[in-house]
């Protein structure tokens, strides 16, 4: 009922537990605090959250345009409504290297296990977009170093994703993602996530290149194929993301649903895709919030009759 009875640390403590090398743990990416707890129930590993689907929840490009406090409040509304780790994307982190300690400090605040910083330039983009542009060697690292300054809690995970592979100008490729990832870690990356790698090959080059655990991302229209977790899992990958899988199933379940009760006047034909009263009802644990209630609102309003213990809960 209402929250997450893990506490934030020991969601930390366990996402540092299932970060190893070649499990290749899943983490379905979440659009609202509901789905993370569908994804609870479905028996994953962990809850991510994207930026992307921040900002295109708000109608908006994934090109920063959010901010910390957008992100921060959002993200943990989803990290508390489950007792899984939940990891977030943190973009470039909001501003220069001391905005950058402020947001893993608010993250912290915010109930996360962890989050990642990424070495776009500002504004950024899609990570599977053309056009993008990362920052010098220094700056990257300076933003790295300044989110493991900055956090107060050592089992908050500070994890550095480099987009340097798939850029259109400077150096760029497979070297010179590799090259990137060591320095990151060096300068206190707890894990790396390579963005648009183009094969397994590439995640396993990377994989061997460092010595913390790497994250794969299988978002769908991407610059990287759809590979299965076992394949993932071969190459070294500790962690494999889905970022918008559920939020574009969602929005494609709902476009259909509205073209039914448009063509027919009523959404009967769409019924049987939904997800039933009672679903929705176990999702949200209506049956502990009404034994709660009735536990403690037992006693007689005056004015009231007096037929039996009065609740608060609704009735549809």
């Amino acid at each position: 009922m209402l929250y997450s009875t893990t506490t934030p640390q020991a969601k930390r403590s366990k996402l540092r537990e299932l970060l190893v090398p070649g499990t290749a743990r899943q983490f379905p990416g979440a659009f609202n605090p509901l789905s993370a707890r569908l994804i609870e129930q479905k028996g994953f590993d962990g809850v991510y959250i994207s930026g992307a689907v921040l900002a295109n929840d708000l109608g908006l490009p994934d090109i920063g345009l959010t901010t910390l406090t957008e992100v921060a409040t959002r993200a943990g509304q989803i990290a508390r409504m489950t007792d899984l780790p939940a990891l977030v994307d943190a973009d470039t982190g909001f501003g220069e290297p001391m905005n950058v300690a402020r947001t893993v400090q608010e993250l912290e605040n915010a109930g996360l296990a962890g989050c990642h910083i990424e070495d776009q330039i500002n504004p950024k983009r899609c990570g599977h977009l053309d056009g993008k542009a990362v920052v010098d060697t220094e700056t990257a690292l300076k933003r790295i170093k300044a989110a493991a300054d900055g956090r107060r809690d050592q089992n908050f995970l500070i994890m550095a994703r480099t987009d340097i592979r798939a850029t259109d100008t400077g150096p760029a490729g497979l070297d010179a993602a590799v090259e990137r990832a060591k320095a990151l870690v060096d300068a206190g990356a707890d894990a790396i996530f390579p963005e648009a790698m183009a094969t397994v090959e590439e995640f396993a080059a990377i994989c061997a290149a460092v010595d913390v655990p790497v994250l794969a991302n299988m978002t769908e229209f991407g610059k990287s194929d759809l590979f299965t977790r076992k394949q993932l899992a071969d190459a070294g990958v500790a962690l494999v993301i889905y970022p918008v899988t559920l939020l574009r199933i969602a929005l494609g379940a709902a476009e259909r649903a509205l073209d039914t009760l448009a063509a027919d006047g009523t959404q009967a034909g769409a019924v049987p895709d939904m997800a039933t009263r009672a679903r929705l009802y176990d999702l949200v644990d209506y049956e502990a919030y009404n034994r709660f209630d009735t536990g403690v609102f037992n006693f007689q309003v005056p004015g009231t009759p007096t037929t039996g213990p009065t609740t608060t809960g609704a009735s549809s």
